[in-house]
């Protein structure tokens, strides 16, 4: 039976194509709202939160401006008012419903900043009604709590605003993602192996650094909400200044990487010093150098790094719904989980 997981994850593609074809065109606006910022405040938590990490290294590493992560507390429950002027906040959510993430919003607003929405919940949504700029992307309904589509379709949206703030990178290669996606889903790589090594694991570390940071929070973000897996995502320079420790023969490491990079040769180092340790090691994406330095390895999109992360969680997505059927549980509906989660 196909979990409606699995099935989402291959409309990927379509998503993709979906998406890109309705927000490349707006790319004016988000320059005309950026002209009137100097930096970044991204409003989000989960799922999106780990979006939002994403377009942080992007804006930073390609358009020079400073961008950071809000802490929506201070908006609703602290409640202190901050100056924003000069600052370009954007809010992600799915749904466009979470009150917390549209009350924050609305409070950067009010703090003077303009402000851009990220959701798949449409522009009738409350996020999309609160911003000076909704894009709204067009992953489609997504019926398996564990989200897929919705958030390869933010970083799609992402990427759109990146090159709007204007991020020194070639437009075209955006274009390429969906069928790169296309082609993850169709030959992912050493997909049974992986889950056989994890199947019997109470934990992995998931790394990765730079822009695939975001692809590592992502997975174990995953693999905690779908496998019940004590999943730690890291930088792999916080993994080395400490938490190294735990990884060993129970607690094996999901090494991520572009196929291109300043971080590449570090997680090949990373896996080498791994798999020397006894403990194994698991590549996705990182090309042929993460592949023969891992004990197994997910393939990666033959992207440039800025835009690998679109493709790179697709492998990890699959091998969280393999997994999680191999453990018996079911990946469409986790336990503990709902499509909107509210926060007090």
């Amino acid at each position: 039976m196909t979990t409606k997981m699995r099935s989402e994850i291959a409309e990927q593609p379509a998503a993709l194509r979906a998406t890109l074809d309705a927000l490349l065109p707006r790319i004016d606006e988000v320059k005309t709202l950026g002209e009137q910022t100097r930096q970044l405040l991204f409003i989000a938590r989960g799922t999106s939160d780990n979006a939002a990490v994403y377009g942080r290294y992007l804006v930073e590493a390609h358009t020079g401006r400073l961008a950071t992560l809000a802490a929506p507390s201070i908006a609703t429950t602290y409640r202190r008012k901050l100056d924003l002027n000069g600052v370009l906040a954007v809010a992600l959510s799915q749904s466009g419903r979470t009150e917390e993430i549209v009350e924050t919003l609305a409070w950067a607003k009010d703090c003077g900043a303009r402000t851009v929405a990220i959701t798949n919940g449409g522009p009738q949504s409350p996020l999309a009604e609160a911003a000076d700029l909704a894009l709204c992307t067009l992953a489609g309904e997504e019926k398996a709590v564990p989200a897929t589509k919705t958030y390869t379709t933010q970083l799609a949206a992402l990427a759109v605003l990146g090159l709007g703030l204007g991020a020194d990178v070639d437009r075209g290669d955006l274009r390429r993602v969906p069928d790169e996606v296309e082609k993850l889903v169709g030959e992912p790589g050493d997909l049974a192996e992986i889950v056989e090594g994890l199947a019997d694991k109470p934990g992995v570390v998931v790394s990765g650094r730079g822009l695939v940071f975001s692809t590592a929070l992502e997975l174990a973000l995953k693999l905690k909400e779908a496998c019940y897996l004590h999943a730690m995502g890291l930088s792999y320079a916080d993994l080395l200044h400490g938490p190294i420790a735990v990884v060993d023969e129970d607690t094996p490491a999901i090494l991520v990487a572009a196929g291109e990079g300043p971080t590449l040769p570090g997680t090949i180092s990373l896996a080498e010093r791994v798999v020397g340790a006894g403990a194994a090691a698991y590549g996705v994406g990182g090309g042929d150098g993460l592949a023969s330095a891992a004990n197994a390895s997910l393939r990666g999109p033959d992207l440039p790094e800025w835009v690998a992360p679109l493709g790179l969680i697709v492998p990890g997505q699959l091998l969280t719904e393999a997994l999680a059927r191999r453990l018996g549980i079911d990946p469409d509906a986790p336990r503990g989980l709902n499509k909107v989660t509210q926060t007090d």
